[in-house]
């Protein structure tokens, strides 16, 4: 094992591994909560069941594509990156696709099951570089932090702190409600734990906070702490059933764009993240990411098996780098975290104490995290400014993450052709300049 992982050349041990694994479970364990309550719409009342994924069965299929796509990564790529289904993701499938679009869950996770096999396409194929290199860093970098913006408004929304207002639009909620009160105290407890540096500090954030409701009777206790565990039946298989009973759902122009969605954020969150954490743990090597391609097929085939499972995206996470700042280094601290997310399988009772204000302030944070991608765009081009100012502001305005990709892509090539630096625009970004521009023909 010492061998296979290369403990002796990476300088560390099963000590250092382990603890590194626990720290990376212990940092994204929130996604554990905070995907089954985005993918069945609790948050969102009055909806009919149908449009509704089944909650435990989500839980079930978000811990074991966690398992599996850290296991493939630590086996396979040998990276301390831990894999679970995304958020910003997540709450495009939900808000936008379902939500939004009328898309039912079923065909959406259809959606995803394609763009997880065209990813694997891509990474086999290496064209994975091109695609990557034709898309400018700017719009790159204002996709994520959009998607930021996007998620941070659903927190305060399902915090209850800004609500719909006729006059104009949005508003300010009722900050003495006392759901209201415990979102805003867990806010400002995570926000001390993050600032501490306390590397689970949203996962402890969420628990004090759902403690605390339990406490002053906002929130029920729950009735075991180990239960059976949830039948995945509802969800399992259904994205693959979808594409042979409904295919005239599949094949259209607006799941194109979704999955072009799916597939881009994907794409970017695991090259960015890949790259940061093993420039952290030392493993670059000239600059350059050895394994990539492997690592990337773990994530495509996580992606694939999550769909499969009942899930959204499933993608490499930025917390693994909390796990790397503990000590890992090697591919084992993933197996460990593929471990623990097994592991939490028994704990299903426990959600039940987890309720729209104590994910709220999650949502928030990592929406903080996120949008730290703004200091790296230069907003002294306005050619570049335009079209990332409408990406990042077009996600939460519209309520589409679609959509402001949609924006950035279209206005890219128009204010870099006006400003007479056509030759720089790869041909792939006039190729998506058309598909986004009958997206909005025909879609919106």
């Amino acid at each position: 094992m010492k061998k296979f992982f290369q403990f002796e050349e990476l300088g560390t041990n099963y000590r250092c591994e382990f603890i590194g694994g626990l720290t990376t479970f212990l940092s994204m364990a929130y996604i554990l909560i905070v995907n089954p309550v985005t993918l069945s719409l609790k948050t969102v009342p009055d909806l009919p069941d149908a449009m509704r994924m089944d909650y435990g069965a989500v839980f079930v299929a978000t811990a074991i594509a966690a398992a599996i796509g850290s296991l493939l990564m630590g086996l396979i790529a040998k990276y301390p990156v831990a894999l679970a289904p995304g958020v910003g993701l997540n709450a495009f499938f939900a808000y936008t696709v379902v939500l939004t679009y009328g898309v039912s869950w079923q065909t959406a996770l259809s959606g995803v099951l394609f763009s997880g096999l065209f990813f694997i396409l891509l990474t086999l194929s290496g064209l994975r570089e091109k695609i990557i290199n034709s898309i400018p860093t700017e719009l790159k970098l204002a996709v994520g932090a959009g998607i930021g913006l996007f998620i941070t408004f659903i927190g305060f929304q399902n915090a209850g702190i800004i609500v719909n207002n006729d006059a104009v639009l949005v508003g300010i909620g009722d900050l003495t409600a006392g759901n209201t009160l415990l979102a805003i105290f867990g806010i400002i407890v995570t926000v001390i734990l993050m600032t501490r540096g306390v590397n689970s500090g949203i996962f402890i954030g969420m628990i004090i906070t759902a403690v605390i409701g339990m406490v002053t009777g906002l929130i029920d206790l729950p009735k075991s702490v180990i239960g059976t565990v949830p039948s995945i039946e509802p969800t399992f298989g259904v994205a693959l059933e979808t594409i042979f009973q409904s295919p005239s759902e599949i094949f259209t122009i607006q799941m194109l764009v979704v999955i072009l969605t799916f597939l881009f954020v994907d794409f970017f969150d695991t090259a960015g993240t890949l790259v940061a954490v093993a420039n952290q743990a030392g493993l670059m090597k000239e600059d350059k990411l050895p394994r990539a391609g492997k690592a990337l097929f773990a994530d495509s085939c996580a992606t694939v098996i999550g769909a499969l499972l009942g899930t959204s995206t499933t993608t490499s996470y930025i917390e693994s780098s909390a796990g790397v700042a503990a000590g890992a280094r090697t591919g084992f601290a993933s197996v460990v975290t593929a471990g623990f997310f097994l592991l939490s399988l028994l704990f299903f009772p426990l959600l039940e104490v987890i309720t729209a204000p104590v994910t709220a302030p999650a949502l928030i944070i990592v929406g903080v995290l996120m949008v730290s991608a703004l200091g790296q765009i230069d907003w002294t081009k306005f050619e570049i400014a335009v079209p990332a100012f409408l990406t990042i502001v077009a996600m939460p305005l519209t309520y589409s993450i679609a959509t402001g990709i949609a924006m950035g892509f279209i206005f890219y090539p128009i204010t870099m052709i006006a400003k007479g630096r056509g030759k720089e625009i790869h041909p792939i970004m006039y190729f998506l300049f058309v598909i986004f521009v009958l997206y909005f023909v025909f879609l919106i």
